[in-house]
């Protein structure tokens, strides 16, 4: 099994095509093809389920998947270490985001690491806070910014960024507007607006009202921030959300409203990093500038 038939195995299982993963590679379609079946015929069982619509990851794929992007990772880290030593920084950062993470400016951020350290890459991907932490944890990602997570059997490390109560946001004709208070009895039976449950605004919200004993209806669920707030201009429902969500551009017009009475509402923002040895140069130093920007 060599490193380059691992590389393809992974371009095809995230592509799920295998012209695009043979641009993505740069290699001729039949000599990703050839790759592939070589690895398969090695390990005796297939990887993939082919049709002539889609590719898919059998049990086994899905396996190796896991293994394979460890393995991709570990070796890359390898070669950066050696870089470091030698003073250089070369190679690929792979960052992760979830959007509008409280106690961040990532582009700020990002911009003197590329002025720091010109020869490395930088790979930005924005996704879910679950998503992120499994980013992290299979070595697809470096480094991820995201709501403070307590996963299951989670070997990594979390830096608190930031921490923020939780807010409800609603057009100024609702009946909650007049007050700047509402106690969480009030809300039940309300339509809210909030995002897919992967996201970690989502995930505050939903642990405050299990905290309080109420149960809500997600009537509309987004995955942007601007859809959020169109949605509670137009009165389609309302939004518990992290306090400088109210404070966007897009916010204004909006009522903020504290929720009160039993049950915490705070939403954490955190550095999602995985075991120390395993961190890469580039996280490293990636960290560095963080905790120079924020004194900490």
């Amino acid at each position: 099994m060599e490193l380059r038939q691992l590389e393809h195995f992974v371009a095809v299982a995230e592509e799920r095509h295998f012209t695009r993963a043979a641009e993505r590679v740069a290699v001729s379609q039949s000599g990703l093809s050839a790759s592939v079946r070589a690895l398969e015929q090695e390990l005796r069982t297939p990887l993939f389920s082919r049709t002539t619509r889609s590719v898919r990851l059998t049990e086994a794929g899905r396996a190796l998947l896991v293994e394979a992007e460890r393995t991709l990772a570990g070796v890359r880290a390898a070669k950066e270490a050696v870089d470091a030593v030698r003073g250089l920084l070369r190679g690929t950062l792979s960052v992760g985001v979830e959007q509008c993470v409280a106690g961040l400016r990532l582009p700020r951020l990002l911009a003197a690491f590329h002025h720091a350290h010109p020869h490395m890459e930088i790979r930005l991907r924005q996704e879910g806070t679950a998503r992120l932490v499994e980013g992290v944890a299979g070595g697809r990602l470096d480094i991820a910014f995201a709501a403070t997570v307590d996963p299951v059997g989670w070997r990594g490390k979390l830096v608190p960024l930031a921490r923020e109560p939780m807010v409800l946001l609603c057009a100024p004709g609702h009946r909650l507007a007049a007050a700047d208070r509402a106690a969480w009895g009030e809300l039940s039976g309300e339509p809210f607006i909030d995002f897919h449950p992967d996201f970690g605004p989502r995930r505050a919200a939903d642990a405050a009202f299990s905290a309080a004993g109420v149960r809500r209806t997600v009537a509309l669920e987004v995955t942007d921030v601007h859809s959020l707030l169109e949605l509670v201009h137009e009165q389609l429902g309302i939004a518990l959300v992290p306090h400088h969500f109210s404070r966007k551009p897009e916010a204004r017009g909006l009522v903020a409203v504290r929720p009160e009475g039993a049950g915490e509402a705070y939403y954490e923002s955190a550095v999602v990093l995985p075991e120390a040895r395993a961190l890469s140069p580039g996280a490293r130093a990636l960290m560095a500038l963080l905790r120079d920007e924020t004194g900490s």
